[in-house]
């Protein structure tokens, strides 16, 4: 049956989703759209593959530079001391040692507050924040309606909060947010410029989504309105998933809906987690022919990758992300805005077997990407 391993499935909780809808949606029924009918399959040289293509190479290119290239132009005071508030998961500890390994550089103190994901952890840890009366506060991925009150607090104490991979907005107190709702919704196009280029404009899709992670909505969108127009014709199934067959029995599900839809070509996972066992199981299951590709990939599925059990996966932006924090707050600690940073477009990439930067864990994206910060902080 199906194999998911509890350390893959802990490390691919990514800091992308708002870890607390785990808490507020205990079960959620599947929910299938019919899909559409018979595939008319678009030429060879119809004007929807050819964009996809062309938009496949752009996403597929490593990116070469950070987004960010005004100089902060000040001396970066020393010793400020940062709490960043962990979401429970490892995603989010990466993200943090991400971030400590650029305060170091400017010499800073980072505190690490863990918690366990629950509303009642997260609030305890804000309350923790406001007792330490840091600099500024980080965090990723909990909703702004689990601390609000401490956010009004720490809004009055003049401490800026940063937040990144959360449905939410900047302002009344939220100083920067990245990978939000208007950011994340390329990811969702980078997925069906893959599906498309493929298949040549001769898919049958199914996408598996998790809608209680709202912040995944617009990924979902995105996808569907750029497969309907690069793809004209072909068959889109959408199956949302409950939280509770996250690690449990999401492989068997997978299983069962492409015994039943043999049709199906391609199959798209709304996070990388919903793949994880996955290739075993449809191996285990004699179902071959499929093509896999998740959005936000992590170790498990860029081995999946490398060993050829699933086809694609949308790179996330965590070592950038980490560092694109820091240089917003050397910017605020400096007397200007963090304007540069709020507007900076983070890289993200579709990485394949042809492109994979390496399968051992979570890469950078931007190779180099420490010394471009260090040039914008004056320390190279």
């Amino acid at each position: 049956m199906s194999s998911t391993p509890g350390r893959a499935v802990r490390r691919a909780l990514t800091a992308i989703v708002p870890v607390t809808a785990l808490l507020t949606l205990a079960a959620c029924g599947s929910d299938t759209t019919p899909a559409a009918g018979t595939s008319q399959a678009a030429a060879p040289g119809s004007p929807g593959l050819t964009a996809a293509r062309a938009a496949l190479k752009t996403f597929s290119e490593r990116p070469a530079s950070i987004p960010v290239t005004q100089p902060v132009g000040k001396k970066i005071p020393k010793g400020k001391e940062i709490d960043f508030i962990l979401c429970g998961v490892q995603s989010c500890k990466d993200l943090a040692d991400f971030f400590t390994e650029a305060a170091d550089e400017l010499g800073w103190k980072v505190k690490q507050i863990a918690t366990q994901g629950t509303p009642e952890s997260v609030q305890a840890a804000y309350e923790q924040a406001l007792r330490d009366k840091p600099d500024a506060v980080i965090a990723s991925g909990f909703p702004r309606a689990v601390y609000a009150k401490q956010l009004a607090r720490l809004k009055a104490a003049d401490i800026p909060v940063i937040q990144s991979n959360a449905d939410d907005v900047v302002g009344d107190g939220i100083s920067l947010l990245k990978n939000g709702p208007k950011e994340v919704g390329v990811q969702g196009e980078m997925l069906a410029s893959w599906v498309v280029s493929d298949s040549g404009a001769e898919a049958n899709t199914v996408y598996f989504d998790l809608p209680a992670y709202t912040i995944l909505k617009p990924v979902k969108d995105s996808f569907a309105a750029k497969y309907e127009e690069w793809c004209d014709g072909c068959a889109l199934d959408n199956v949302d998933v409950p939280i509770t067959a996250v690690g449990k029995d999401m492989p068997d599900r997978v299983v069962s809906y492409l015994r039943s839809h043999p049709k199906v070509t391609h199959v798209v996972f709304s996070l990388g987690l919903l793949n994880v066992g996955v290739p075993a199981a449809l191996k285990t299951a004699g179902l071959t022919g499929k093509h896999l590709v998740v959005n936000v990939g992590d170790a498990q599925n860029y081995q999946y990758i490398q060993s050829g059990l699933s086809d694609g996966a949308m790179a996330l932006n965590s070592h950038e992300t980490a560092w694109l924090q820091a240089d917003a707050l050397a910017r605020h600690f400096t007397g200007r805005s963090m304007d540069v940073d709020q507007q900076a477009e983070l890289p993200n990439m579709l990485v394949t077997k042809d492109n994979l930067p390496s399968a051992d864990g979570d890469f950078p994206i931007v190779e180099g990407y420490q010394a471009q910060f260090k040039a914008l902080w004056g320390l190279s």
